[in-house]
């Protein structure tokens, strides 16, 4: 059904579903087939372009199923996301290209629908709108099918777009007369028998458009069986172009390149149109295994060695790889950033006269996490979308010319390095150390890849399940534990003399950029402090001490309204106090203000309507209105923009209801319709706020109820005759609800507070309702100041608290604790909450190996560089080693605290492929655990030397392992388990059950496990439903 829906609609991108499910109507409930809890956060790809038609550049990542566009802070350099859209498809690859004279650029999605297309982003939906849809062939991720590569002409002229095999299609871009984009027919470009490893748009200016390619033609190979002409393939780099006059795509130019060429990177070239100067000499980068290849047609070729790394302990005889790239052009100069597979970036340079190259040059640049993508902006910054873990935003420092870093040039080497094409050159190094060029901005979490994982919850005073993940690869891996909730950042915690109950902050002034005063109200009185470079009391404000404060506003354009429980106390700009007084024997119970209109609920269940005149003076309205039943809350929204007051009132009665009444002048307090609860009301909030899935226009009007069972109602008020429609429930917690409407990023939000912090807002358009991760609050409210110009304050018992969230729209924090290789596997004790895990890399030295090589080093005299060999694994990784080279541990942690317990390292080049926690029946029960592990093993094909199962006894409650003994096996153990009080290993193709002895494991049973082509086919008698 999937793919019938993608051949008949292509890529679409839909808004995503509300948050709030509703509870009335039993034929509204969703059956969810799964549920997101996490977008992926993989960057498969990240392109960089003007797709807001602004100045600022914004990033687009493809997260294989889904697209986000993000926006750096040029002053802050912190990353926010603007938008995110589920595309309902693959994406296969991603470009950028702006037409000729744009000033906006677009992006070309290439899926497994099928078709090519174009998406313009629209910021005033926030949202990306589709342009074009081309269908060109069939669906899925084939390897004849076109999508897997995009070329751009990067003058926005047109653009390729490849399959892996033999089909390339180009199109053609243009506008019409009303200067809307439009996209031509397919040209083809196919050549049979071909495989395509990469292809790039070359830079010729105005001329008809051309792109390169890397090819290899296997016509004779596929009929050599003998395999002697495959060894003599050549792959090409071709050259295609575009006659725009004709609307045709010929073969223009083939020649061989180094047969491990695996990357083309574009060239500057064509001739500026308003000088005879040249951008640069046109032509393509070939990233090859330890060399870069200037090459272009009619042109002398240069060759480099690709710098790797001054390591005592690492290996010649590995090669090196360029994985990804970057071109960023300047006024008059440009310059490449390369990334191999290390991590380490290279800058290089091409010096040229016109379109004649002088010489080609690299030097070490910085090391930065691997990348799927590099993305230069124009403000100074490089985004990193790591191909694992992190992504980063960095900000350039310099540009690395002025170091004293080694440059390579060809012109060092005999006909600029290409004397003998077929001859390595000689090594050039660099010697890593810690960034200099850049320096981190931001960071993104990413949780790809996720190895193994746990839903547990064994938090102390946690009510929600956390997630247990263990991700990465490398030493760059991480444990991480994931909970439901908002990320707090507290910035000021500081005990009071007492306990209030409640605490608002108040401006001046209308106009005043921060706040001014912090009141905390007590059982007997109130305290008021000013707000500046320290916080300390303060007597002169007009506000009464000696009672408890029930509301605070800044009224009008510089007046202040406290409301205490025996009245109203109007505080007038020049210290003047106008107070309005409750009548005898009577008290204000509670009260709701905004910045033109009061109303208060008096002991004797009456409403009396203040409201501030065009003169700003607070009167009366003439009438109260009897409720009949004892208000316990009251909620008005904020002043609508343009107009003089807010037109209806929210009344929360004992007898379970609330009321809807009015405050327009011509039916002042009029009772307008009315809802019952099951519970009686706790707190009521009133708040326009947006939310796509109900107005993509504007904001709704809602009202929240929070009720003294701890269920939340949320439902709409209609402005026009105001009804209640459409009511939501959500259980919060065990406590009573009180909301509080508050300012998060410059928008309106709801504060939850019931044993249990919620925060209702709205993030790209649409509603979310998140706990926060934070001490349970009492009350709280906005905080302006110059340091925390968007937190929020709040109370908890004695301890009075400034904090702000950070990151709006993400559902888990992720708490992260680092570890050493790539996890395999984790395990739980079933008696207590610690976690075993076992951690291995392929192709590394690992820490026993990397120690005991450097001494045998410095015993043979030789001179150690301390600075690199000290470096640390999480940036640098650990030495390269050949294949069949391991480094592995067995890694006892405590989740609570994030710390490890316990660490033991495998010596001898063994590495860890299994474990698990086995009762053996021949100890009575006892946990004993077993780690499948293998020494110098070779992953394809496999073997390895010897194969072991280690036993370890718990000591320590868990908190240690003590070696018991090692049983050696003939193959790798992939698959360990409990099994009736005995183990059950996978060993190769062997299924054995061991018990366990004093001085080994005991064979006890074997199957030979036949499988065919490494696929295993298991059934049963049921019938299938």
């Amino acid at each position: 059904q999937e793919n019938q829906h993608r051949s008949r609609r292509g890529l679409r991108v839909p808004p995503p579903p509300s948050l709030y499910h509703p509870a009335t109507d039993p034929r509204l409930t969703m059956h969810l087939y799964n549920l997101t809890l996490q977008a992926p956060t993989a960057a498969v790809q990240a392109i960089v372009g003007n797709f807001s038609g602004a100045r600022q550049q914004e990033i687009i990542i493809s997260n294989g199923t889904r697209l986000q566009l993000l926006r750096p802070d040029v002053q802050t350099g912190k990353v926010a996301t603007v938008v995110e859209s589920d595309v309902f498809g693959s994406i296969r690859s991603l470009a950028a290209f702006r037409l000729t004279g744009g000033t906006k650029d677009y992006a070309i999605v290439g899926s497994d629908s099928g078709r090519i297309v174009i998406l313009d982003y629209d910021p005033k939906t926030t949202s990306f709108v589709k342009l074009h849809q081309e269908t060109y062939g069939k669906t899925g991720a084939r390897r004849i099918v076109p999508g897997q590569m995009l070329a751009i002409d990067p003058k926005g002229r047109s653009v390729m777009i490849s399959a892996v095999e033999k089909s390339k299609f180009v199109y053609i871009l243009n506008r019409d007369a009303a200067a809307n984009l439009t996209i031509s027919s397919p040209l083809e470009a196919h050549k049979a028998n071909t495989i395509i490893h990469h292809i790039v748009g070359v830079d010729v200016g105005f001329e008809n458009p051309m792109y390169a390619a890397l090819e290899v033609d296997y016509t004779e190979s596929d009929q050599d069986h003998t395999g002697e002409a495959f060894k003599n393939t050549q792959k090409m780099l071709t050259y295609y172009e575009l006659d725009l006059g004709l609307n045709h795509v010929v073969r223009k130019w083939s020649e061989p390149t180094d047969p491990r060429a695996n990357l083309l990177v574009q060239v500057p070239g064509g001739q500026v149109a308003s000088s005879d100067r040249f951008d640069g000499p046109s032509g393509v980068l070939i990233c090859c295994e330890d060399h870069i290849i200037y090459r272009h047609m009619d042109s002398r070729q240069h060759r480099v060695p690709i710098p790797r790394r001054k390591h005592p302990l690492e290996t010649t005889e590995r090669k090196i790889i360029i994985v990804t790239a970057v071109m960023h052009k300047m006024k008059g100069a440009f310059f490449f950033l390369l990334q191999s597979e290390d991590g380490d970036l290279y800058k290089v340079t091409i010096e040229h006269e016109e379109e004649e190259v002088r010489a080609l040059k690299v030097k070490y640049f910085d090391t930065v996490p691997v990348a799927s993508s590099l993305c230069i902006l124009k403000s100074g910054f490089l985004f990193v979308a790591a191909e694992f873990g992190n992504h980063y935003l960095y900000q350039f420092q310099k540009l690395g010319d002025d170091d004293n870093e080694p440059e390579y040039t060809s012109t060092s080497y005999p006909s600029f390095g290409m004397a003998n094409p077929n001859t390595p050159l000689p090594y050039a190094f660099f010697r890593p150390r810690p960034l200099e060029n850049l320096a981190v901005a931001d960071e993104l979490e990413s949780l790809d890849p996720i190895i193994d994982s746990k839903v547990l919850n064994i938090l102390p005073n946690s009510d929600a399940p956390q997630i247990f993940a263990a991700c990465g690869r490398g030493p760059r891996s991480t444990l991480r534990t994931l909970r439901h909730g908002l990320d707090v950042e507290e910035s000021v915690s500081s005990e009071l003399p007492g306990i209030p109950n409640a605490v608002w902050t108040t401006k001046k002034k209308e106009d005043d950029e921060y706040d001014s005063y912090i009141i905390l109200s007590f059982v007997n009185g109130t305290l008021v402090l000013s707000i500046g470079e320290t916080i300390e009391e303060v007597q002169d404000t007009g506000f009464l001490s000696s009672a408890p404060t029930l509301a605070v506003q800044q009224i009008g354009s510089d007046a202040l309204l406290q409301v205490h429980p025996h009245g109203i106390r109007h505080v007038l700009p020049d210290g003047r106090v106008n107070e309005w007084r409750v009548p005898e024997g009577k008290t204000i119970v509670c009260a709701t203000t905004n910045k033109r209109q009061v109303v208060v609920a008096l002991s004797s269940a009456e409403l009396v309507y203040f409201e501030l005149d065009l003169d700003g003076q607070l009167n009366e309205y003439q009438d109260r209105k009897a409720m009949g039943s004892t208000v316990l809350a009251l909620s008005i929204g904020e002043v609508p923009e343009g107009r003089q007051r807010t037109p209806f009132l929210a009344v929360g009665c004992e007898d379970q209801t609330v009321r809807i009444v009015s405050l327009d002048p011509e039916s002042t307090l009029e009772a307008i319709s009315l809802q019952a609860l099951t519970a009686p009301a706790a707190s009521i909030c009133i708040a326009d706020m947006l939310d796509a899935s109900i107005n993509k226009t504007q904001p709704t009007m809602f009202v929240n109820i929070g009720l003294q069972n701890g269920v939340l109602l949320r439902t709409v008020l209609d402005p026009t005759n105001g009804q209640l429609t459409d009511t939501r429930t959500r259980f919060l917690g065990t406590r009573p609800i009180r909301l509080l409407r508050v300012q998060i990023q410059k928008n309106p939000a709801i504060l939850a507070l019931s044993s249990r912090s919620w925060l209702n807002y709205t993030h790209q358009n649409l509603m979310h309702f998140t706990p926060l991760i934070f001490e349970n609050l009492d009350y709280a409210w906005s905080f302006s100041a110059e340091l925390s110009p968007e937190g929020l304050i709040g109370i908890t018992g004695s301890t009075l608290r400034i904090f702000q969230v950070p990151k709006l729209g993400t559902r888990l924090k992720q708490d992260s604790m680092q570890l050493s290789y790539t996890p395999r596997k984790f395990v739980t004790h079933p008696e207590n909450h610690y976690f075993y895990m076992i951690e291995s890399d392929h192709r590394v030295v690992g820490t026993e190996a990397t120690a005991k090589g450097l001494m045998e080093l410095r015993a043979q005299g030789k001179k150690i560089d301390e600075d690199v060999v000290n470096l640390p694994p999480e940036v640098f990784g650990y030495p390269k080693a050949l294949a069949g080279t391991w480094g592995s541990c067995v890694r006892v942690i405590d989740p609570i605290n994030s710390a490890t317990l316990s660490l033991i390292q495998l010596d001898n080049n063994e590495a860890a492929f299994s474990m698990a926690i086995v009762p053996f029946s021949a100890r009575g029960g006892e946990l004993v655990l077993i780690v499948g592990t293998a020494a110098d093993t070779h992953v394809s094909p496999r073997s390895c030397s010897s194969g072991f199962l280690r036993a370890y006894k718990f000591v320590n409650d868990g908190a240690g392992l003590e070696f018991m003994h090692k049983t050696e096996i003939d193959d790798v153990p992939l698959a360990l388990l409990a099994f009736q009080g005995r183990l059950v290993a996978g060993v190769g193709k062997a299924l054995r059950i061991y018990e366990i002895g004093k001085k080994k494991l005991l064979r006890k049973v074997e199957n030979k496990v036949r499988v065919l082509n490494n696929l295993l086919f298991w059934s049963n008698h049921l019938p299938s439903s």
